[in-house]
């Protein structure tokens, strides 16, 4: 997983890869929270497009990183998920959430 930081645009870029399960959420998680708070981001951008598979678990990590950023006045985007990934946000919800976008550029996103 790489985490950036784009101060001029206050957005938090998060390449995410691999699986995310009960196992790798938890690091990512702390990763994550880690970052948020050392940087007070307007925007999360969690990226997805290197993502193989995903459970309950990433829904989890979205639900627990969008608790944090709303008091902040922040926003989640969720980037270029898999059609299968997109489909298990979908039902989950998630675009009551956050944004569901299939770009993988941060100038895009800010536009």
């Amino acid at each position: 997983m790489q985490i950036h930081y784009d101060t001029s645009k206050s957005q938090l870029l998060v390449l995410l890869d691999g699986e995310i399960d009960h196992h790798t959420s938890v690091l990512l998680r702390a990763e994550i929270d880690a970052a948020i708070y050392a940087h007070i981001p307007r925007t999360l951008i969690l990226d997805f497009h290197q993502v193989t598979f995903m459970d309950s678990s990433g829904i989890g990590l979205i639900m627990g990183r969008y608790k944090i950023l709303q008091p902040m006045g922040g926003e989640i985007i969720l980037q270029k998920p898999s059609p299968y990934i997109s489909r298990v946000l979908r039902l989950a919800g998630m675009e009551r959430l956050a944004q569901i976008i299939n770009t993988t550029s941060p100038e895009e996103v800010a536009s």
